[in-house]
């Protein structure tokens, strides 16, 4: 099969090939809320190692026909939700996943837009049916693999362990020299450490959310996002979703890591970031644009989510000169 043909099968005719070059390919899916970069390297037959970054909440992979495809992901940092038939789990730094994709359509949801880890993808029509091939005394079997943690086609999810993160913590630092021959070793001692690993029950560990949680988590969200100008409480949202203020506060906090008041303050200082880069409107009238009246509580909240005060965000992005309002005697 042509490798262009092929990719399509895998990542869906939405994505784009940004660059090509020898073993490593970078593919990107975008729209208007952002972007997914995935840079793949190929490292065995039929199994690729990708860098996933990601700066959008949702992304859909149409796929063109059923694939056979193994997946183990490791999550650095951000928030990834993951589907366990009827439930939702969401991994967050350190966590990882195993997962057979064997669906033709998929979508992947990141609550906070913002998403950094590791895939390990085998395309089990084509990877090596025994890796003892390739080094002695390493008896692991992808199948074999597949069978103990994804049998009756459930996804198995280990929450943050010192072993895995240790496989995992080196991958992101690679000299690009020994790049190749390095990431074999890694994903033979991943595969090797797998096939040895007694499954504990792991999704437990922390809770799983029901559909009609995460659904109305990601209502709430969207309805913020809607009337960010405005003061929103959660009385108002209680009365909003005819839902309990418990209600709303446990399901956004379990779908997006954060309670709502976190989430609004940090969505406001990025919309104030974004302005802050982009017009020449001044900090105080940007505050009162989220709702700050008063200049000082906006800088104090805005250094504590973006890390630096207004003004040196903007003299950092190289903003034209600031109108400086005249005050108030």
């Amino acid at each position: 099969m042509d490798a262009t043909v092929r990719e399509k099968n895998i990542y869906g005719s939405g994505v784009e090939i940004v660059s090509r070059n020898g073993d490593c390919t970078v593919y990107r899916l975008f729209d208007s809320t952002g972007e997914l970069v995935m840079t793949s390297y190929a490292v065995f037959p039929g199994i690729e190692l990708i860098y996933n970054d990601v700066h959008i909440q949702k992304c859909e992979l149409e796929r063109a026909e059923t694939s056979n495809i193994f997946e183990i992901n490791h999550c650095r940092e951000g928030r990834i939700e993951c589907g366990f038939k009827d439930d939702f789990v969401y991994l967050t730094p350190g966590d990882l996943t195993i997962a057979k994709k064997d669906d033709t359509a998929r979508g992947s949801f990141f609550p906070l837009s913002h998403y950094h880890g590791i895939t390990i993808m085998i395309d089990m029509d084509n990877a090596p049916r025994c890796f003892s091939c390739v080094l002695d005394d390493v008896n692991v079997k992808p199948d074999a693999l597949i069978k103990k943690y994804c049998g009756d086609g459930k996804c198995f999810v280990s929450r943050s362990n010192p072993a895995v993160e240790h496989i995992f913590s080196e991958l992101y630092s690679v000299p690009e020299k020994i790049r190749r021959g390095y990431f074999k070793i890694k994903i033979l001692e991943l595969l090797l450490f797998l096939s040895g690993t007694e499954i504990k029950d792991e999704k437990n560990c922390r809770p799983a959310y029901s559909q009609s949680q995460v659904d109305l988590a990601k209502r709430v969200c969207f309805h913020l996002t809607e009337h960010m100008d405005d003061k929103i409480t959660l009385s108002q949202l209680s009365e909003a979703f005819h839902i309990s203020v418990t209600q709303i506060k446990n399901s956004f906090k379990g779908v997006y890591g954060v309670s709502v008041y976190s989430y609004i303050r940090t969505q406001k200082m990025q919309a104030a970031g974004l302005m802050l880069q982009h017009s020449d409107s001044t900090v105080l009238e940007i505050a009162g644009r989220f709702g700050y009246d008063n200049g000082s509580k906006f800088a104090a909240a805005f250094k504590d989510v973006m890390g630096m005060t207004p003004n040196e965000y903007r003299s950092a992005f190289g903003i034209k000169t600031i109108r400086v309002p005249r005050e108030n005697s």
